[in-house]
């Protein structure tokens, strides 16, 4: 499309050049080794789309969006690319504040097809919105029933507690890829899972119980990847504590 600039986050050279050779038929593009890079070149012009893998050193995908959205440094769409994501994985990178995402190995027509949708009419993050990704996030009919026998500041209370206790066992879960320890994942997850259940943090609860799987079946491919999205997911769901009308009457 004419005039029509594209912003390539990738890390991995070999990706990077397939990407170009096919946005080349499409429009103009530059590119970016990692979210670092990628924020530094968003402040300096516009793009008209932004394709952001999520896997990256130094910065990734996730926390990149993050600190483009938080910091308003763009409006223009920006689209997840990941190697572990299928179409039923949509949800969770929607939740994350993207507009679409596209799976790894990359199919040049679908590749051109989701750009031509979103250059032709570009979903731009309106920045007087909620937080991206937070209406699905809380199931609110079980904080209603909370709320039925104790006060919203107490109840209030249990669900930081659960989002204190879920990043401390992010933590142990970082650790523990570090050192390749993949196995012990599987229990941690396991607490965030039925904590988060209980409390009707529905993306945190169906997330951590496909991260779960993953593990009981020695599936450690997209280990950090799975990681990095369940913590984004956890710094959704505080902003939405934080919002909540029913926790913050």
């Amino acid at each position: 499309m004419i005039n029509k600039k594209v912003l390539i986050v990738e890390d991995n050279p070999l990706n990077r050049k397939v990407l170009e050779h096919i946005i080349g038929q499409l429009c103009d593009f530059e590119t970016a080794e990692n979210g670092k890079k990628a924020l530094g070149k968003i402040q300096e012009k516009e793009y008209d789309l932004i394709l952001m893998d999520i896997q990256m050193p130094v910065l990734d995908g996730i926390n990149t969006l993050k600190i483009i959205r938080n910091e308003n440094l763009t409006t223009s769409p920006v689209i997840a690319v990941s190697a572990f994501a299928n179409e039923s994985d949509r949800d969770y990178f929607l939740a994350a504040g993207f507009v679409d995402f596209i799976s790894k190995p990359i199919k040049p027509k679908i590749l051109l097809e989701t750009l031509d949708k979103h250059l032709k009419s570009p979903e731009k993050f309106e920045k007087n919105n909620q937080t991206v990704g937070t209406d699905s996030s809380l199931d609110e009919n079980i904080v209603r029933q909370l709320l039925k026998f104790n006060s919203a500041t107490n109840i209030k209370s249990v669900y930081q507690e659960f989002i204190e206790e879920s990043y401390q066992i992010l933590s142990e879960i970082e650790s523990l890829i570090n050192k390749k320890q993949y196995e012990q994942i599987g229990e941690k997850l396991h607490i965030i899972k039925g904590n988060s259940g209980t409390l009707g943090a529905m993306n945190i609860y169906k997330f951590s119980q496909k991260f779960e799987k993953n593990i009981k079946s020695h599936n450690f491919e997209n280990t950090t990847e799975e990681y990095l999205y369940l913590s984004s997911l956890i710094d959704l769901f505080s902003s939405k504590i934080q919002s909540s009308q029913l926790l913050n009457p």
